[in-house]
């Protein structure tokens, strides 16, 4: 049409549109223009996937979900890939901290102090017990050997210990032996000798006794950590104590003693005490000072109490103390390092650390990952398998269909959470990693939730095995294979991106209740699913928001979106939308 002709029939529209306006009219007019594929004005045609795209942009909501898993992605696998702490690294703080210190028990055993070169028999102890509790001073061990107590004074807890061996010594008439049978003893003294007896008259059995160690129910502790006790210190002091004299001779000094103190040359040298003290840290020496304001704060205060006592610096530190099963606990305020649980959020753990000391910002990346990945695995295992059994089923029908969709049914009946219960169970009698269980949960859900993509598939094969691109790819003799994946199951993919879309925020939703449960994730591992498993304290739940409230909002928002994205694929393959 040429130009000239297109000007005239434009003024004849514009003559008669003023005439009609005059008379209160109005025209239509529908002007069509021959066009042709080269001009510049001519109508442009979206292709199906074009239009689909145009309608889902057009969707707000879809959007705002596109960005929200994005926002996601990037948070879970960027922001874990850049963050310097990981899922299980566990952070400590120091503080101070009641903790024990000491410990001290009144000695209730015999304690043996030997001669050089004396090595006493394994069961001394018990066999010297049973021997002070009948007062049969004599006595033989399990190895055979012939042992004598004799005690430092009347009523003593101090022994010297004998090595005895028999000897042909006539006892009759003998005065010595007759006064110590007199005095009720099983000991006497002849040419510079000392004899041991058992039995009451001069038919008993006759021992000569060689000293070998001393025993008592003390402890030693000397004013410095190099002090070492000789034998002869021992005994002269535990025969000083037993026979309350106030000094004794030892290794060619004088010693003074006093309520158990012991000086020599007037300045403290050691300490003798019925209890035992043991510090927890064995590095920590316990001083004798230390040890009397403990032994007299316990006979001051009772069963517990406490004291002061100076350090090494001289400032005054309080003990604490409790007794419980005639033991002594003393206690003290330590810096210690404990595991910075529940840290409130901060510039080094902007979200807060979790019951076992972790950052919480750590695992809600790295739990991310998790959820996210099961998610999209599973939804692929469940299309993958519903895919095929649906599609076979609506493709061929017949018994082929009665069967593939009986088996269906017989899935669907599945209890699912009994089967989780059964499978932790499981899991956890033989410890499985929890990579292994991240595996073996995705192919349990998996497996058991293809039933509903398979129906879907199967009755949208049913209606479209019988549109007329299939009867002409059945006349033209294409292979059942290629009907079915090439021409039919290619029809269905939108059904099936939007069941899936829909689907994974279901997925994440389970798995978050199965590791809420315990059944899913297991520790160190975390998903977001496990992490707000914190909420099964009442008082985590109500006093520690940032444990579990940022994980349940990543949740919600991620479901969110993903429905979102569903609802926006759902409108844009549906034909019937004008927008």
């Amino acid at each position: 049409m040429s130009e000239e002709r297109k000007e005239n029939i434009a003024e004849v529209v514009n003559d008669e549109a003023a005439k009609d306006e005059k008379d209160g009219k109005g025209i239509e007019v529908e002007f069509k223009l021959e066009m042709h594929l080269d001009d510049a004005n001519r109508v442009r045609v979206l292709s199906p996937g074009m239009m689909v795209l145009k309608r889902f942009l057009r969707n707000r909501l879809a959007i705002v979900g596109m960005f929200i898993i994005v926002a996601m992605f990037l948070f879970t696998f960027v922001g874990g890939a850049l963050y310097p702490y990981s899922e299980s690294q566990v952070f400590y703080k120091t503080e101070l901290v009641m903790k024990d210190f000491a410990g001290a028990t009144e000695i209730d055993q015999f304690q043996f102090q030997t001669a050089d070169g004396v090595e006493l028999p394994s069961d001394i102890n018990s066999k010297a017990l049973i021997a002070v509790s009948k007062k049969k001073y004599v006595f033989e061990t399990r190895g055979g050997e012939m042992l004598g107590l004799i005690p430092a004074a009347e009523d003593s807890d101090v022994f010297l210990v004998y090595a005895l061996e028999p000897t042909q010594l006539f006892l009759k008439g003998n005065k010595e032996f007759d006064s110590a049978v007199k005095a009720g003893r099983n000991d006497f003294e002849q040419d510079g000798k000392i004899y041991m007896f058992n039995g009451e008259d001069f038919k008993a059995d006759v021992y000569e006794a060689t000293e070998i160690a001393v025993a008592s129910k003390r402890s030693f502790t000397g004013y410095s950590k190099e002090t070492n006790f000789s034998y002869d210190f021992y005994r002269n002091s535990l025969v000083a104590v037993a026979t309350k004299a106030n000094s004794f001779e030892a290794d060619g000094n004088s010693y003074n003693i006093s309520d158990g103190l012991v000086e020599l040359n007037g300045d403290a040298y050691a300490v003798v005490s019925n209890m035992n003290f043991n510090a927890i840290d064995s590095a920590v020496f316990l001083s004798p000072d230390y040890k009397a304001a403990a032994l007299e704060a316990f006979e001051t205060s009772g069963n517990s109490g406490s004291f002061e006592y100076a350090d090494e610096e001289g400032n005054m530190v309080e003990y604490r103390f409790e007794k419980k099963t005639g033991q002594y606990t003393i206690k003290k305020y330590q810096d210690s390092r404990l595991i910075d649980t529940y840290a409130a959020p901060s510039k080094d753990h902007l979200v807060g650390t979790d019951a076992n000391g972790m950052d919480l910002l750590a695992r809600l990346m790295y739990g991310g990952r998790i959820s996210l990945l099961i998610g999209f695995v599973v939804v692929f295992i469940e299309v993958f398998i519903g895919m095929i059994i649906g599609g076979v089923a609506g493709f061929f029908g017949g018994w082929v269909d009665n069967l593939l969709m009986r088996l269906v049914d017989v899935v669907y009946c599945i209890p699912a959470m009994p089967l989780y219960l059964i499978l932790g169970s499981i899991m956890d009698y033989y410890q499985a990693s929890p990579r292994a269980r991240i595996y073996l949960l995705c192919v349990i859900m998996g497996v058991i939730g293809w039933v509903g993509i398979a129906r879907i598939v199967r009755g949208q094969i049913l209606s479209l095995r019988e549109q007329e691109f299939m009867v002409a790819a059945d006349a033209l003799g294409i292979s059942t294979y290629r009907r079915i994946f090439k021409h039919l199951i290619p029809n269905v993919i939108p059904q099936l991106i939007v069941f899936a879309s829909m689907g994974l925020g279901e997925v994440i939703l389970s798995e978050a209740s199965l590791s809420f449960l315990g059944l899913g994730i297991k520790y160190p591992a975390a998903s977001w699913g496990s992490i707000i498993n914190a909420v099964n304290d009442s008082y985590v739940m109500t006093n520690y928001l940032f444990v579990w409230l940022p994980a349940g909002t990543l949740i919600l928002l991620t479901v969110l979106a993903f429905n979102f994205i569903g609802d926006g694929l759902r409108d844009a393959f549906d034909p019937k939308m004008k927008r």
